[in-house]
């Protein structure tokens, strides 16, 4: 609890995976990738309740490792590829109503995106609070090489055209700044995701994470990456 409001944690953790199977519990220095978000989930000094939302009893069974219990898993119809993070949502909200548990906000931390601070969690909650006018928060990482005045596409014809109609640019360092929202942190009060089923919009404030968390797990190549990421920070 922070400032007299409620906040529940919702990691959610499907078991199948094409890009990369069994991506959730696959082991990233040292520990299951899901592990990660786990424990930054339980550093948190403001969380009242950290929800594991999982269709595999063997995700359960590692959350349970790192001190999270899992009371049920996820129906099928939420475990399907064509699931939304929406309906997940709110079917935990749901699911703590029936138990007469309700919630101001809900923050969704992605297990996809281990690399957090420990304090990240506890700030965004902060700045959301701080803020109680906005529906939420945001995790934002800065889009380098990327940017979307760079991005090109290729047309019916195989021909390469611009991807974004604002190319006019010299060098990459005089464009505007372009950010994404990465699976660090989403906060949002549960009462306006209900009526809206937007996890960020117009009413919404950033939290800007730095470059080196800005990685997303969805195929090996990300595991690779992020794994020397961690250890070149461990050894710091």
């Amino acid at each position: 609890m922070y400032k007299g409001k409620r906040i529940l944690a919702i990691i959610p953790a499907r078991g199948g995976s094409k890009g990369l199977p069994g991506k959730n519990i696959r082991p990233l220095a040292g520990k299951p990738l899901i592990g990660w978000t786990l424990e930054s989930a339980r550093k948190s000094k403001y969380l009242d309740e950290i929800f594991v939302s999982t269709d595999s009893q063997e995700i359960a069974d590692v959350a349970e490792t790192f001190g999270i219990k899992v009371p049920e898993l996820r129906p099928a119809e939420l475990a399907s590829d064509t699931a939304t993070s929406a309906s997940v949502v709110l079917y935990t909200i749901n699911y703590f109503r029936k138990q007469g548990k309700s919630f101001d906000y809900f923050i969704l931390l992605e297990p996809t995106s281990p690399m957090r601070k420990d304090d990240d969690i506890d700030n965004v909650i902060a700045l959301a609070c701080e803020h109680p006018e906005k529906a939420g928060v945001v995790s934002l990482g800065e889009v380098h090489m990327e940017h979307p005045s760079v991005v090109k596409k290729i047309n019916k014809d195989g021909i390469i055209q611009t991807f974004s109609d604002n190319n006019h640019y010299t060098q990459r360092q005089q464009l505007s700044k372009a950010f994404f929202p990465y699976g660090v942190a989403y906060l949002v009060k549960t009462d306006y995701f209900e009526k809206n089923q937007l996890f960020y919009g117009d009413e919404s404030l950033p939290y800007l994470i730095e470059r080196w968390q800005c990685y997303e797990v969805d195929d090996i190549y990300d595991m690779i990456a992020i794994e020397g990421i961690i250890k070149y920070h461990q050894a710091l």
